[in-house]
This record gives structure tokens, sequence and C-alpha cells, in this order.
């Protein structure tokens, strides 16, 4: 089977705690699928960070919790 036939990955949604709000959850769409990510979570003051697996770039760091899910269809 070549990489052609394998099917595109689903995206992920990144949420994020607001910054305005203990409750709210800011939503940010990745495109990548969610197994594409490691969320490596902040300790005391360090912030959590979302690093794609798949070249290496951050694309969060700030505070947390942080979660990555599947997009809704």
């Amino acid at each position: 089977m070549s990489q052609a036939e394998f099917p595109p990955a689903e995206p992920a949604v990144l949420h994020t705690p607001a910054w305005y709000s203990d409750t709210e959850r800011e939503v940010h769409l990745l495109p990548q699928g969610p197994g594409d990510y490691k969320v490596t979570p902040g300790h005391d003051a360090e912030r959590w960070t979302v690093t794609s697996l798949k070249d290496g770039t951050t694309v969060y760091s700030g505070i947390g919790p942080v979660e990555i899910r599947r997009a809704a269809a």
C-alpha cells in the first residue's frame, strides 16, 4: 500500500485555557491529527508546550492545562 492510498488524517483541535476566565476554553484548529502532537505539561511556573512530532515545531507554549482532541465532523 502506498502513502497515496492512506486516508488523510483527521485534523485536531487544541483546547487551551482562556486568559480572561477560569471556566472558558479557547479552541485552535491544528492541521495534523491528534497523534501527531506531543503535550508537555508545565511544572510550577513553567509553561505547557505542544510540539508537532512531524517537524518538531512548537505550536503552543502557554498556560495549561491543554488538551488535544479530534475535530468534530
